[in-house]
C-alpha cells in the first residue's frame, strides 16, 4: 500500500486529534516484564478524536469528538518483537525472519495476538496484559500533539520507517520516540487495537471500548510499506479477526499498578 489507502477486504476511515492532559498527571513510572517487554505509564487525560472537515483522508463516520481517558495505564514502548513472540509462542510467523529477534513480529491476526496475550498472562500469573483500545492507542501515540504525525505535519524519517526510507521491517526502537517514550507508533508495522470497528460518536465520551460485536477489528499506525500520507496518525484501518498481513503486528497495553 504505497500510493493508495487500500487493503484487500479491509475497512478504511480517518481520524484526527487535539489534546489536553491534567498537569498533575505525568509519566512517572514503568516496568519490564519477564520476557523483556518494557512499559511506560501513560497519564489520564482528554483529547479530541476524529477528523475536522478539512483534513485529508476524512471519511464518513469519523466525527470529531472529545474523548477522556479516565485512568492511567501502561503501554509497551515498542511493538512486540519476534524474540518476545518466540518466548511465549515457541514459533515465528513473521516474514523477514532474518531481521532478527528485535524486529517486530508480523503476519499475526487479531486472534493470534489474543492467544499471545492469554499465554503471557498465564506465564506471569496475571490478567493485566491486553491490546490497547483504539482511543488509548491514539492518545498514547499523540502524546499531547494534534498534528498529522506526533512530531509535526510533515513526514520526518528520523521518527518513522515508511516507504520513503524502508522496504522491510526494522529492529524496533531505532527511530526517535514520541514525547512519552514510545517508539514506532507510526511506521514499521501496523498495530492491532482491541476494538471492533464502528463510526465515532458525535458527542463527548469517556473510556470508549467500541461495540460488543462487529465484522472488523481496528488497526492503526502505518507501516514500512506505506507512503507518508498513509502513516498520518489519525488514519484507521480494519480487518477481520483472522486477517493476517505482512505489515501487521501489535503492541501491548497493561492495567494495574507495578
Amino acid at each position: 500500500m504505497k500510493k493508495a489507502l487500500a487493503y484487500s477486504g479491509l475497512l478504511i476511515l480517518a481520524i484526527a486529534v487535539s489534546f489536553s492532559v491534567s498537569a498533575d498527571e505525568t509519566m512517572t513510572n514503568g516496568f519490564t516484564n519477564s520476557i523483556g517487554q518494557e512499559f511506560v505509564l501513560i497519564p489520564a487525560g482528554s483529547f479530541m478524536m476524529g477528523s475536522p472537515e478539512n483534513k485529508q483522508g476524512r471519511a464518513a463516520g469519523d466525527a470529531q469528538h472529545q474523548v477522556t481517558i479516565s485512568k492511567p495505564f501502561y503501554m509497551q514502548k515498542t511493538e512486540v518483537t519476534q524474540g518476545q513472540w518466540e518466548k511465549v509462542m515457541g514459533n515465528n510467523p513473521s516474514e523477514n525472519e532474518d531481521c532478527g529477534p528485535n524486529c517486530p513480529v508480523r503476519m499475526v491476526s487479531w486472534n493470534d495476538a489474543q492467544e499471545f496475550i492469554r499465554r503471557l498472562n498465564k506465564l506471569e500469573g496475571t490478567e493485566k496484559y491486553r491490546l490497547p483500545t483504539e482511543a488509548q492507542w491514539e492518545y498514547s501515540a499523540r502524546a499531547g500533539t494534534s498534528t498529522a504525525y506526533y512530531w509535526g505535519d510533515r513526514m520526518d524519517g528520523s521518527y518513522a520507517w515508511c516507504a520513503a526510507n524502508a522496504d522491510k521491517s526494522h529492529s524496533v526502537g531505532q527511530k526517535n520516540p514520541n514525547a512519552w517514550g514510545l517508539y514506532d507508533m507510526t511506521g514499521n508495522v501496523l498495530e492491532w487495537c482491541e476494538d471492533w470497528w464502528e463510526d465515532y460518536p458525535t458527542g463527548p465520551i469517556t473510556d470508549p471500548r467500541g461495540p460488543d460485536s462487529g465484522k472488523a477489528r481496528v488497526f492503526r499506525g502505518g507501516s514500512f510499506n506505506d507512503a507518508a500520507d498513509a502513516c498520518r496518525i489519525y488514519l484507521r484501518y480494519g480487518g477481520t479477526p483472522n486477517f493476517r498481513y505482512s505489515c501487521l503486528g501489535f503492541r501491548l497495553a497493561a492495567t494495574g499498578s507495578r
